[in-house]
């Protein structure tokens, strides 16, 4: 093979390895670009999920917190009205009390 056949191929060759590189670093580059809009995909996913899991525990946290607000109202109501019905079985007690209290004031001081 003469010289300038060699060198034509030498540089023929050389072309389809610079073309070669060259879709090789745009195929890279590709990937990466769709690995990275791939990783932002997951990322939201994951935020989204994550977001509305907080919001189901939130959800079922206030509800828990209802229920233990409800019961308490509850029991407290019921003890007010324990007090009030033993409050009212010492009235008579009491007001004769104060009536003693009262007159043995007022007789002290006759």
């Amino acid at each position: 093979m003469a010289r300038p056949e060699v060198l034509d191929r030498i540089q023929s060759a050389e072309r389809e390895a610079e073309e070669i590189v060259a879709e090789a670093e745009r195929d890279r580059e590709e990937r990466i670009t769709e690995a990275r809009e791939r990783a932002e995909e997951i990322r939201e996913q994951a935020r989204e999920e994550a977001e509305a899991s907080g919001e189901e525990r939130l959800e079922a946290a206030r509800e828990e917190i209802e229920g233990e607000r409800e019961s308490i109202l509850a029991a407290g109501e019921s003890e007010r009205e324990a007090l009030e019905a033993r409050a009212r079985e010492h009235v008579d007690d009491a007001a004769e009390y104060v009536v003693e209290r009262f007159e043995e004031e007022v007789h002290a001081q006759a």
